[in-house]
């Protein structure tokens, strides 16, 4: 159970023209000797047999929890507390299959194979890869992120940067990298946008996978080639996420708070999609994706509209759906675009793949340290989060029951997040109800603590595992009233990065 995610980097500071050091040479230390202990040297299905067993013990607590509630439920029993106990149910689903169901596709074959697996086509044993970024003023992150893209060890690669109309000085940072390190710079005059950006860069892009990454983050030299293993591995897979953690989560408390939220997010809630090969946002820190799965969508990621507006956001979640959803939505998607050379160039026929996380793939971003740009990232990720939901909530409940409960359930959880907290924190203690309160309170901590749980079971000997507690509670309080407001302000917004 215990693997690759104790990712406390060091500093990155680094004098003028030195080599860029990466975070994870001793997590993956730490990896490898984890793989010799007696767990890994039992038969796959005996492994498999004796992490559920270990899960399930791990959850007993709760499951009795949970069951000793639901027999004291009186008939007719309101909705908030029928809503407290789901929620703790679904806590508890996560967990089991984050750490009984999931398989990292690069470290060995999924035990879940896709039904006709052996009709998707197989990549070469090498594929060409492309690894794409676009970046608009990042003077001061740019050139750490550039070379942590060279380091990667996979031999056949490709490296497009797009400056999208940078005016501090980023595009002469990138000239002096393309004469250093021989990558290929395109030097847009005027800004076009993130989506668009990278749509230009993956025309030059001659690659068999499309590897993406974020200006601010820097990426382990073996991540590439563990997405791309999977992929190899499994010919079904049409994406593959990452595994990201906070590259500053030493900076301060807020910044801490982020890092153990992202720990969980993907080590939990990514691992349970991935057990049923359903990861409904490949993350932009490190995103890849297989050629034929996502080339012909790329002009409507670029064009997208929602709401009778351009949508600019650069949505990771969409662009997943284009993979996800592609059988269903793919041929009217193309004919909106046939004059593209995207799609007039290359056709390639709608596939229902998975998408899949590797937790061994691993990136660091620069999270906010501050409040103001903390709360804009958000709403950003809210507005997103609500384009999507009219998308691939569209037709997730085709793939599958598990699937489409796990990305239903998240969102009703989303919605009626704001209403739950209004209830609950405004309207209880004016009407002399504060028992209600406690109560809601009392819960959110205990969630937040059993996914604390789980990050101390991670990494054991790192005490930050009491922040994610207080992440639940910073949750519930405050970031569910963003949901409103980005509803609200849906429109409004053009890409830039909020500084850190």
């Amino acid at each position: 159970m215990t693997a690759p995610a104790e990712l406390r980097p060091p500093d990155t500071a680094r004098p003028a023209g030195a080599a860029t050091r990466h975070p994870g040479s001793a997590a993956r230390h730490r990896l490898r000797a984890a793989k010799d202990t007696t767990l890994h040297r039992l038969e796959p299905r005996e492994r498999a047999a004796l992490v559920r067993l270990l899960v399930l013990l791990a959850l007993l607590p709760v499951l009795l929890l949970i069951a000793h509630r639901a027999v004291r439920l009186p008939y007719g029993s309101g909705l908030l507390t029928c809503y407290g106990l789901t929620v703790l149910t679904g806590s508890a689903c996560l967990l089991y299959l984050a750490y009984a169901r999931y398989d990292d596709p690069a470290e060995r074959t999924l035990r879940r194979r896709a039904r006709g697996h052996e009709a998707f086509p197989a990549l070469p044993a090498r594929p060409r890869v492309s690894f794409l970024l676009a970046v608009k003023d990042e003077v001061g992150n740019v050139e750490d992120c550039v070379r942590s893209m060279a380091a990667s060890d996979w031999p056949d690669l490709q490296i497009v940067v797009v400056d999208d109309g940078s005016r501090d000085g980023t595009g002469d940072v990138l000239d002096a990298l393309a004469g250093e390190l021989g990558i290929t710079v395109l030097r847009l005059e005027r800004n076009v946008g993130k989506k668009a950006a990278l749509v230009r860069a993956c025309a030059l892009a001659d690659g068999d996978v499309l590897v993406f990454t974020d200006s601010d983050c820097v990426v382990a030299p073996d991540a590439v080639s563990r997405c791309v293993r999977a992929m190899v591995r499994h010919p079904e897979l049409g994406a593959v996420s990452g595994h990201c953690r906070a590259l500053n989560a030493s900076t301060g408390a807020l910044t801490r708070l982020q890092d153990i939220w992202y720990e969980g997010q993907f080590r939990i809630a990514k691992a349970a999609e991935s057990a049923y090969g359903s990861v409904c946002c490949v993350s932009g820190p490190l995103a890849a994706f297989r050629r034929e799965a996502v080339y012909n969508y790329l002009p409507a990621w670029a064009a997208d509209r929602f709401a009778g507006a351009p949508f600019r956001f650069a949505t990771d979640r969409q662009l997943t759906g284009y993979v996800l959803g592609q059988v269903w939505r793919g041929r009217d998607l193309k004919r909106r675009h046939a004059d593209s050379p995207f799609v007039t160039e290359e056709d390639h026929p709608e596939r229902r793949w998975l998408v899949a996380y590797s937790r061994s793939a691993l990136v660091w971003t620069n999270v906010p340290s501050r409040w103001r740009p903390f709360l804009h990232q958000q709403v950003r990720w809210k507005k997103s989060f609500i384009r999507n939901l009219f998308f691939t909530g569209g037709f997730m409940w085709r793939r599958g029951p598990v699937p489409a409960l796990l990305y239903y359930g998240h969102a009703l959880w989303v919605l009626a997040a704001p209403a739950l907290v209004f209830w609950h924190l405004v309207w209880a203690p004016l009407h002399w109800a504060a028992v209600l309160t406690v109560l809601y309170l009392c819960g959110v901590l205990l969630k937040g603590a059993l996914w604390g749980l789980a990050y101390r079971i991670d990494n054991p000997g790192d005490r930050h595992w009491r922040y994610r507690p207080l992440m639940s509670l910073l949750s519930c309080c405050v970031l569910a009233w963003l949901l409103p407001y980005a509803a609200l302000t849906l429109r409004r917004g053009i890409w830039t990065r909020t500084p850190v």
